[in-house]
């Protein structure tokens, strides 16, 4: 399964990153970097406790973070 980290920053000059295909999953930083580290963390614990919980399936997955043009 492929999961795709995006980011943007707040108008108070925080970043925020997110993992559309895993709700909820979303995390603040002081820049971008910081915050895709802590939502990429965030979304690998999520699938993990899936897993724990057997709500999900051992898969392969890939996080990707798109770079702006």
């Amino acid at each position: 399964m492929n999961f795709t980290i995006v980011h943007e920053q707040e108008e108070d000059g925080r970043w925020l990153a997110e993992v559309p295909e895993l709700p909820g999953v979303l995390a603040y930083g002081a820049n971008a970097q910081e915050a895709m580290s802590k939502a990429e963390a965030l979304a690998l614990r999520v699938i993990a406790e899936r897993l724990e919980h057997g709500e999900s399936q051992a898969i392969a997955i890939n996080i990707s973070i798109p770079v702006a043009a």
